[in-house]
């Protein structure tokens, strides 16, 4: 029996994706490259800014401190982050049936620092009672590790096999399962068919039934 959702941020709760193309555009562009956003998104989503940074100069074949270059990206993406951030379309009307029946929180690889300016926007720490968990608390093993996932059930004392996450990455799909979750993708990232590792795939808020998650979590049981 489902009594724990567990939400993914960017994507999921946040609508940050634009945000960080025109970020990941203007860093490239500044070492003479070109954003190719179907070859390097998938590489970049879930991954802390540092392990972004990796990606890319591996990618690129470019040098530089990747601390040094970390903190460029977020500097970079930090004024879009305070101005731009909204809530991803219809997740507040979903939220608003879902809280107070289940246990819920947000377990993210999200940049603490960007976090906290997203929360100071939407006020996230409000509306989530502060179980918000982050990667420091899991030494900063990001998905597809599940460590993120374990402990936030840990923290609200729910049985993997009674919580869902929600996720829009096939890195955080199969962190989910690696936790032995039930995992809803919503393809507000990637399209449906690379999120196919899920139980549910679906294209927003307004579809999820949770009953049918229920319903595949108590056979399981049995």
């Amino acid at each position: 029996m489902i009594d724990t959702i567990i939400f993914d941020a960017e994507g999921i709760v946040i609508d940050t994706e634009t945000i960080w193309d025109k970020g990941q555009a203007i860093f490239l562009q500044r070492r003479g490259f070109v954003y190719d956003r179907e070859r390097i998104k998938p590489l970049l989503t879930g991954r802390t800014l540092a392990e972004g940074v990796e990606v890319m100069k591996q990618a690129y074949q470019f040098d530089g401190d990747t601390e040094t270059l970390a903190r460029e990206r977020a500097d970079i993406v930090r004024d879009l982050f305070i101005h731009e951030t909204t809530f991803i379309d219809g997740f507040l009307p979903f939220f608003a049936t879902v809280r107070g029946r289940y246990k819920t929180c947000i377990a993210t690889a999200m940049d603490q620092d960007l976090l906290k300016l997203v929360d100071q926007h939407l006020n996230l720490s409000a509306l989530f009672a502060n179980r918000i968990y982050t990667l420091d608390k899991v030494g900063y093993r990001s998905k597809p590790n599940p460590d993120i996932f374990l402990y936030a059930a840990q923290q609200l004392e729910s049985s993997p096999g009674n919580c869902v996450v929600i996720e829009d990455a096939p890195h955080g799909i199969d962190a989910a399962k690696r936790a032995g979750m039930q995992c809803i993708a919503i393809s507000t990232t990637y399209d449906a068919e690379k999120l196919q590792q899920a139980d549910f795939v679906v294209n927003s808020y307004a579809e999820i039934d949770l009953a049918a998650v229920n319903q595949i979590t108590s056979v399981g049981a049995g």
